[in-house]
């Protein structure tokens, strides 16, 4: 098996076949929906989305939620990284629990009212805390809040933070890849027959910003200080931070893979494939968030299941 050779057919179903060996349900629930598409109403489908609320490591998580809606703190929704409750709202829609579990909703109405009553995220049009809207946006969508007043604020902020490339403070005020990646994130959640003007807009300058203007594998974007080491490796769960496999995540979820530095990044991902056909990774947060595998998987999963999925 050379490298940036295409995946050959048979290859692909040993992937697949592997995949769903997973006791991870999450793992096999996105196995099924996201690369094979089955819908939800396919029996096996069903049967992995139920077992990911019921079974470790969701089941764990959500029995550290308070009955509030909340993890850790009540005050601290941010802090400690990373099982605070934004960190576990956005790894529980990562491992696919179903947006209307009674947790979800909890968690998703509290995290409301936080944001509400954060006064340093009202700030008038200042905005620099792009990955955090983009992320909490995320959640909120996936939790179908789109309606809720609070969510509308998120999206607001989002596109107003892309339109300026999520200039940050802690960037030097310079355009930062990990704010513009964030707000695609959550922006990518709603339909594209339901994107403003403004959204669309927002999201054509973040993707140029992105995937056209800048090389994605040198990651030349402006920047203060050094390249960030995890760029360029294969991890996760990713929680703030973002890297070319989570880019090219969120590029096929904005049917943008044809952009010039998309097509490199698939040919840097296929390249990263080892000799068994899989793809390694790591984990920098593994021990300060909550445990998202079942007991006996490898992250190699995790990292095999999204790079397939962007390969496919």
């Amino acid at each position: 098996m050379g490298k940036n050779q295409p995946i050959e057919p048979e290859d692909r179903q040993k992937l697949i076949a592997w995949l769903l060996e997973s006791p991870t349900p999450s793992i096999r629930y996105l196995t099924l929906t996201t690369i094979l598409g089955r819908q939800e109403t396919d029996a096996e489908v069903r049967t992995a989305r139920r077992l990911i609320a019921t079974t470790n490591p969701v089941l764990n998580i959500l029995e550290h939620q308070q009955p509030e809606g909340y993890w850790q703190y009540a005050k601290h929704y941010y802090s400690p990284k990373y099982r605070a409750s934004h960190w576990s709202m956005l790894l529980l829609s990562e491992l696919g629990i179903e947006p209307r579990h009674p947790a979800m909703q909890k968690g998703a109405a509290f995290m409301r009212e936080c944001f509400e009553k954060d006064i340093r995220l009202n700030q008038g049009n200042e905005t620099f805390w792009g990955c955090l809207w983009g992320n909490a946006l995320r959640y909120q969508l996936y939790c179908q809040g789109q309606s809720e007043k609070l969510t509308q604020v998120a999206l607001d902020y989002v596109v107003r933070d892309l339109q300026n490339l999520s200039r940050c403070r802690y960037n030097n005020d310079l355009p930062c890849a990990w704010g513009v990646a964030r707000g695609l994130f959550g922006l990518a959640l709603i339909p594209p027959d339901q994107r403003g003007t403004q959204t669309r807009q927002a999201i054509q300058k973040g993707l140029k910003f992105l995937l056209q203007d800048y090389d994605l594998i040198k990651a030349d974007y402006p920047y203060a200080g050094k390249i960030h080491e995890m760029w360029s490796k294969i991890s996760f769960p990713v929680f703030y931070h973002a890297d070319i496999l989570f880019v090219l995540r969120v590029a096929k979820e904005l049917n943008a893979l044809h952009y010039p530095q998309a097509i490199r990044g698939l040919e840097w991902l296929q390249a990263q494939r080892r000799k068994n056909g899989t793809w390694g990774g790591g984990s920098p947060f593994r021990q300060r968030t909550w445990p998202f595998m079942a007991k006996g998987d490898s992250l190699e999963r995790w990292t095999s299941l999204h790079a397939l999925n962007v390969l496919s």
